[in-house]
């Protein structure tokens, strides 16, 4: 089946037998120790995949649109096997189309568990009413692009009967037009046979050298267990206000039946103990790797305009010491350091780097732009001093001042810039880091430049020996789009403890005709 009947979705109760049969089938098949199956939706190259497979799962399959992201997820965990590194539109692939390009036989048996997130501009002003409707009335409002992709999610649900569902998205999905899409989600979720909850977790709380919140859902089959929860940290930060300022926005939407009674769906975030390690820093992700002192290659010429690409070896330095987590980042199983690293490549922007280097840790734009102003009248006292001052507004000015001074409003974006701070962890990344890069300027004043793409990587706990395929900008966009392997790795195995205990303790029984 492909989730589709008469041009409708197949209602919650068609088929009880049949999902009966299936779920007492998966539930068997894990209790004799077999791995669950994930299907990865939206999967991008595949971070929450890595973390996965990290916690004992199984990655049988996973669509992306993006044909560079689809490829890294396809060589990096289906390797030799073309058909699983094509691109792939979910709103043409149903699943029955997609199990039988990979020869994984019939839908409705062959994932247990399906992991990731439909893009949150989907859900823009989709109301409660309308999404409760999704189930056996979709056709209202499919001509809505908004809700096409939320639709598509859940005919891959319905059709695959997986035991256990893990979405991922930002914290605005708490509060985004006017909805709490998350709680909105598991009213869809609890009507088919899921228990659900949702809650938001910070990366830096469980081992990840990045301060990132996300949202995170969890739905497993009331056949499994009768409650959800959320793994506890394993790290200690304090946020920073913004942060703090920002989770307040996400769930001002919060109300009584979120938090009370049968409706119950958010969780508090996990509190971290005071006695916990703290954060993992920039320097203790990062300082293992090989240094690259942009103004020392500029003047080489070995850093040239053009797209960067990974054809050049860099060995990593001689270290009689490594952090845990660098040593994590270049032992992680399946995925070891290589002999040297071909990713360590970083963005050519000459007129910055000197700037770079005059900044102080967590300085932004408008420190930025007041530093720049001063080495333009600095440039400007030199030349007087050699008695050839060009006047104000002239051309030669101009120009000088452009080789000089960024041109951004420095009244305006200020979080556009910031230099880390060796002794934090990095702010969030995102996607725009295939842009520019500005927001992860490295913390060291000889290096003076941005972060690279094996040390965006490392800020979001990829292991060295993962492969990013594309060039430079691809692969800035498919680490700032990914989950931190490592959060998602904790997420997995607190998730796998959970329905293993369930499970073993006391399974249970599949009523007839199905819930």
């Amino acid at each position: 089946m492909n989730g589709r009947t008469s041009g409708r979705l197949i209602p919650a109760n068609a088929g009880g037998v049949t999902n009966v049969r299936l779920i007492s089938q998966k539930i068997a098949r894990l209790q004799a120790g077999g791995k669950p199956r994930v299907l990865d939706l939206f999967s991008g190259c595949g971070g929450l995949s890595l973390g996965f497979q990290a916690a004992g799962y199984e990655i049988s399959a996973a669509i992306e649109l993006d044909p560079h992201a689809a490829k890294s997820h396809g060589e990096n965990f289906h390797t030799g096997k073309p058909c699983h590194s094509e691109a792939r539109d979910i709103t043409r692939t149903p699943p029955k189309k997609l199990t039988a390009e990979l020869k994984l036989g019939e839908p409705a048996s062959a994932f247990d568990v399906i992991v990731g997130g439909p893009p949150c501009q989907a859900f823009a002003r989709v109301g409660r009413s309308k999404l409760r409707e999704v189930a056996d009335h979709p056709e209202a409002f499919r001509h809505d692009p908004r809700s096409r992709l939320y639709i598509e999610y859940i005919d891959y649900v319905k059709a695959c009967t997986p035991l256990a569902v893990v979405l991922e998205n930002v914290p605005d999905m708490l509060n985004f037009g006017g909805h709490n899409i998350a709680h909105e989600i598991c009213e869809v979720l609890s009507s088919i046979g899921y228990v659900c909850g949702y809650t938001l977790l910070n990366a830096a709380m469980y081992g990840v050298p990045q301060m990132r919140d996300r949202a995170f859902l969890i739905a497993v089959r009331k056949e499994v267990m009768n409650t959800v929860s959320f793994p506890p940290p394993t790290h200690q930060i304090e946020l920073p206000a913004g942060y703090e300022g920002t989770r307040a926005v996400a769930m001002k939407l919060l109300t009584r039946s979120d938090t009370h009674g049968p409706d119950c769906f958010w969780r508090p975030s996990p509190e971290a103990n005071a006695d916990l390690p703290p954060a993992v820093t920039a320097w203790q992700a990062l300082s293992d790797l090989p240094p690259i002192n942009a103004m020392d290659e500029l003047a080489n010429g070995r850093l040239k305009r053009g797209a960067r690409r990974f054809d050049v070896p860099i060995p990593y330095p001689e270290s009689d010491e490594l952090s845990d987590y660098a040593r994590c980042m270049r032992e992680w199983v399946n995925f070891a350091a290589p002999v040297a690293l071909k990713d360590h490549v970083i963005r050519y922007l000459p007129r910055d780097y000197k700037l770079f280097a005059r900044l102080s840790p967590g300085d932004q734009y408008p420190e930025a732009y007041r530093v720049a102003e001063a080495m333009f009248a600095e440039a400007l006292t030199q030349r007087a001093e050699l008695g050839s001052a060009p006047s104000v507004d002239s051309e030669e000015w101009n120009t000088l001042r452009a080789e000089i001074v960024p041109p951004y409003d420095h009244t305006k974006f200020p979080n556009k810039w910031r230099k880390m701070e060796a002794d934090k962890p990095a702010r969030t990344l995102m996607a725009h880091l295939g842009k520019d890069g500005y927001s992860h300027i490295h913390y060291d004043n000889q290096q003076a430049r941005t972060i690279s793409v094996r040390e965006a990587a490392r800020l979001q706990s990829f292991p060295d020996g993962f492969r990013f395929f594309g060039t430079m900008n691809p692969a800035f966009r498919q680490i700032g789009n990914a989950v931190p392997p490592l959060l998602a790795k904790a997420i997995g195995a607190n998730l796998l403890k959970e329905i293993n205990a369930a499970l073993m303790v006391s399974p249970r029984e599949v009523a007839a005709g199905g819930r």
